[in-house]
C-alpha cells in the first residue's frame, strides 16, 4: 500500500465490520486506565471512540466528554454505552471543537488507521489545536516492535503500510489498513506537530505518547 489519502475507505471497512469489531473490545487499554487515574478535566475527548470503552472511562473523569469516529455504526453502540456522553461523526484530521477547549484526551489505537504520513501529522496538530494550555492526551500506534511482524525486519526503518485482515463471523475477511510504526518515526512525527512530548514509550507492541500543546 502506499499510504495514499483513502479514508472513505477506512470508514467503509469499520461500517461493515462495526458490530462485531465492538463486540470484541469490552474493555480500556491498562495503558489508558493509568493515563486518565489521576487526571480530571472540564472537557475530555476520545479521538476514534469506537463502541466507546475509552469514553466510558473519561466520563468518570470529566464534566462533559465527546467522542468522535468515522464510523455511524460504532457511534450508534457507543452511544447506547456512554448515554452521558456526546457522539459526533468526523475524523481525526479536522476536528470538529473549538481550540483550547479539551482539557484530557484519548487517541488511541487510531492514528495507524488514517492513510498518509501528512494527514497523520494533520491529525496531531489537530489535537495540539484543540488541547488547552496545561492539557494532557495519549497517543497510541501500532508498532514494529508488535510480535505479529519480524523483529529485524522493519527495525531500522520508518514504518510500513499494510493491510491486516478483520474476520467476521461465516469467515468472511475484511482487510483493513494500517501505518505500522517504527518507534522512531513515531517520535519524529510527534515532534513535528504542534504537541509538546512528555514521554514516549512501547508497550503491549504499540507506541505510545502522553502529550501536552505546546
Amino acid at each position: 500500500m502506499d499510504g495514499t489519502d483513502d479514508r472513505a475507505g477506512v470508514r467503509e471497512t469499520y461500517e461493515r465490520i462495526g458490530a462485531h469489531f465492538a463486540a470484541t473490545r469490552e474493555y480500556p487499554w491498562p495503558e489508558v486506565e493509568s493515563f486518565c487515574a489521576d487526571r480530571r478535566a472540564a472537557c475530555a475527548l476520545d479521538v476514534g471512540c469506537g463502541n466507546g470503552r475509552h469514553t466510558e472511562l473519561l466520563a468518570e473523569r470529566a464534566d462533559r466528554v465527546v467522542g468522535l469516529d468515522v464510523s455511524g455504526e460504532l457511534l450508534s453502540i457507543a452511544r447506547e454505552r456512554v448515554p452521558s456522553a456526546a457522539f459526533l461523526g468526523g475524523d481525526a484530521t479536522a476536528l470538529p471543537l473549538r481550540s483550547d477547549s479539551v482539557g484530557l484526551a484519548v487517541y488511541v489505537a487510531t492514528l495507524h488507521h488514517v492513510p498518509g504520513r501528512e494527514l497523520r501529522r494533520r491529525s496531531l496538530d489537530e489535537l495540539a489545536r484543540v488541547l488547552e494550555p496545561g492539557g494532557s492526551a495519549i497517543v497510541s500506534a501500532w508498532s514494529t516492535a508488535h510480535d505479529r511482524f519480524e523483529a529485524d525486519e522493519h527495525e531500522a526503518g520508518e514504518g510500513f503500510d499494510t493491510e491486516i485482515d478483520w474476520t467476521l463471523p461465516g469467515g468472511e475477511t475484511v482487510p483493513r489498513y494500517y501505518h505500522i510504526y517504527a518507534p522512531r518515526s513515531f517520535d519524529a512525527d510527534l515532534e513535528a506537530s504542534g504537541l509538546s512530548v512528555d514521554r514516549s514509550f512501547v508497550s503491549s507492541g504499540n507506541c505510545y505518547a502522553v502529550v501536552g500543546s505546546e
